[in-house]
């Protein structure tokens, strides 16, 4: 089986903290590391663990932070077609995880893959049985719409109203602002609306639920990279065109391994 994805690259730095700091505290980290992390990777390496390679379109900064985030991609089985940029730094992030393993974000840029860059092979999309969208521009999501399976994140909601593609999975969030949507702002409407809810599940837009894996809090790391890893899951499992219930459960397992890392992918 074939999968891809298309996504943006993150350079992540991680402090474990006690708690998120309050306006105008300083606090110290109980430890600290750096990987590469994002949504994109996060799901490439993903969907390379769960089929032994995956493509994986995206964009960098001619810089030390973009080189060192292709290797660790490569060296999880990740094939990188890479954007590189001059005079752009690579996307960076600022993570803390607090007592409670949740994750806090800050984002540095917004390097994303441009379907217009004819040096990358967007033809190869063509021949995969699923890619999972995380970001881009219109003719990256055309280009990734030529694969038998399409899933997307809503994080793109504007750029997908734009563009008027018909996906097959569309995966949002119950809690994640940026990552909701309601019935009628796509058209055509995805053929199947996921909405995760972390440790109580999630639902479908035709009424049916999913359970969560939970994990054990002796296994947990963090949240980090949760959501996509479900994402990823999901279309590496429609890819497969097993049934929604099995789908979804396999999504699941998915996240909740997430949960099992420590940050991005553990790498760091």
């Amino acid at each position: 089986m074939k999968v891809a994805v298309v996504g943006h690259v993150e350079w992540g730095s991680f402090a474990l903290v006690d708690a998120v700091p309050r306006t105008g505290e300083i606090i110290h980290t109980k430890d600290f590391w750096q990987e590469v992390a994002g949504g994109g990777s996060v799901a490439a390496m993903q969907l390379a663990q769960l089929a032994d390679s995956c493509l994986f379109f995206t964009a960098i900064g001619d810089d030390d932070l973009g080189r060192r985030s292709i290797e660790q991609l490569e060296s999880e089985g990740v094939e990188v077609y890479a954007s590189v940029l001059e005079g752009v730094s690579t996307k960076d992030i600022y993570v803390h995880i607090d007592n409670q393993k949740e994750r806090t974000v800050t984002i540095n840029g917004n390097v994303k893959p441009d379907g217009n860059d004819t040096s990358l092979p967007w033809e190869k999309l063509a021949e995969v049985d699923a890619v999972y969208f995380a970001s881009g521009n219109q003719e990256a999501l055309l280009a990734a719409r030529k694969a038998k399976t399409l899933v997307s994140t809503a994080r793109i909601l504007q750029l997908l109203q734009e563009s008027s593609i018909q996906l097959d999975a569309l995966v949002c969030s119950r809690k994640d602002t940026r990552e909701q949507y309601s019935d009628g702002q796509l058209n055509p409407k995805p053929a199947l609306v996921v909405t995760t809810a972390g440790i109580e599940g999630g639902s479908v837009d035709n009424g049916e639920r999913y359970v969560a894996e939970l994990v054990p809090e002796s296994d947990l790391m963090d949240t980090y990279g949760c959501g996509d890893s479900f994402a990823a899951g999901l279309t590496f499992a429609l890819g497969q065109d097993r049934e929604l219930q099995d789908a979804l459960h396999f999504a699941a397992q998915c996240g909740a391994e997430a949960a099992k890392r420590r940050g991005s992918f553990g790498n760091g």
